[in-house]
């Protein structure tokens, strides 16, 4: 029934919710992170706080980050629609929560066309009651989902194609061994790729991410150049909606690992993508689909087919340590995603993670995910927020 390790029933027996709140935070940045489908100007993010009826709280994240403007649309959806779902209620375990709300709203997602959103509220609201269980037994996440060791190997994720060298130097300065390359702008991605591999030398780990850039046919022609660079894995080569026959034959055709996961949602998606041998690397998303509840078993079912369980993760700082605290749990030799690019929304929130060793990270022992939030980004909140 529950993804917990070791459990103190009487902890979990009735435990009521008092209060659901909704808080967007933006960040407006100096230097647009540019994808392949476009360019974030500033970064947003939007935490969920739960508060139960002995004071316990429990915080979560919803994925937002492009278009910015989702933050608020799906701010709007915790207060109007969730928020009375939760209120007053009784709870023994987050799963028991995550499915029923995935039930109460499988409708509504057809008839408004809005599954993304609504999978992405129930996912933070599962992180942030994940958080506060844990808070009430005294344990850090990462140990009550089963975890045995809190250290995680991390890289640097989301590297501009604009001289991405000279913050791959600064960033191996600070302890990262692996980092990832963001491509799909033309000529420019190999010329990139060579200048990493030329500074960074033969022992640090590259991979890159096309967020969906390539038809298989042009995925094909710059797959045999990227060859040369020993990549770790390329991501989303493909749109993540093309037949996984494509996928394999491009896997099969460059004998480069392909990496993909962030835009799948459910257990029946990823049982696909698994029994489809296409990918090495598979990446759900904590605060996209899934939460705690939905991805901590999705990510034991692709260690056990011998693929890596690389969470994706380019936001805020409660969903990076759910992350964290997801691979720790579950195991493997898997990869942490840490954005390279500033963002006091991760930074001031993210707590250990911001010192890396090495190319590890070591989560705490504080319970829970071991941060709140409330005071460190009071100067990036914005006019929503719930009452």
């Amino acid at each position: 029934m529950t993804a917990f390790a070791a459990r103190d029933a009487a902890a979990f027996d009735g435990v009521r919710l008092r209060r659901v709140q909704a808080q967007v935070y933006r960040y407006p940045v100096d230097t647009p992170v540019r994808t392949s489908f476009g360019i974030m100007r500033d970064r947003p993010a939007l935490f969920v706080r739960i508060e139960d009826e002995d004071g316990f709280t429990g915080w979560g994240e919803v994925w937002c980050n492009f278009p910015a403007c989702g933050a608020e649309h799906r701010a709007r959806l915790l207060d109007s629609v969730f928020a009375p779902m939760l209120e007053a209620r009784t709870f023994a375990d987050p799963i028991e929560v995550f499915d029923d709300l995935t039930r109460r709203t499988a409708v509504l997602a057809i008839q408004a066309g809005e599954p993304g959103p609504l999978n992405q509220c129930i996912a933070g609201i599962d992180i942030a009651l994940w958080d506060l269980v844990a808070r009430r037994v005294g344990q850090p996440l990462w140990r009550l989902l089963g975890g045995s060791d809190p250290k995680v190997r991390v890289y640097a994720s989301g590297i501009n194609p604009d001289a991405p060298a000279e913050l791959a130097v600064k960033l191996r300065a600070e302890g990262y061994r692996a980092f990832k390359l963001k491509v799909g702008f033309g000529d420019c991605d190999v010329e990139n790729l060579r200048a990493l591999r030329s500074a960074l030398g033969e022992e640090c780990v590259l991979m890159a991410d096309a967020n969906q850039a390539w038809t298989l046919t042009s995925a094909l022609a710059i797959g045999a150049k990227l060859r040369a660079f020993g990549l770790a894995w390329l991501e989303e080569p493909l749109p993540a909606d093309r037949p996984w026959a494509q996928w394999r034959a491009l896997a099969d055709a460059t004998g480069i690992p392909l990496a993909a996961g962030e835009n799948l949602a459910g257990e029946d998606a990823f049982a696909a993508a698994l029994d489809s041998q296409a990918l090495r690397v598979v990446q759900p998303d904590v605060a996209k689909w899934g939460g705690i509840s939905g991805c901590l078993p999705v990510a034991r079912k692709i260690i056990e087919s011998g693929a890596r369980y690389c969470p994706h993760f380019l936001g805020a700082g409660v969903g990076l340590l759910a992350s964290a605290h997801l691979l720790a749990a579950a195991g493997g030799d898997g990869m942490l995603e840490v954005d390279a690019n500033p963002n006091p929304l991760r930074s001031l929130t993210c707590g250990p993670l911001t010192k890396v060793t090495d190319g590890v990270a070591r989560l705490s022992d504080a319970p829970g995910l071991g941060c709140s939030p409330d005071d460190a980004l009071r100067d990036y909140a914005t006019a929503h927020a719930t009452p």
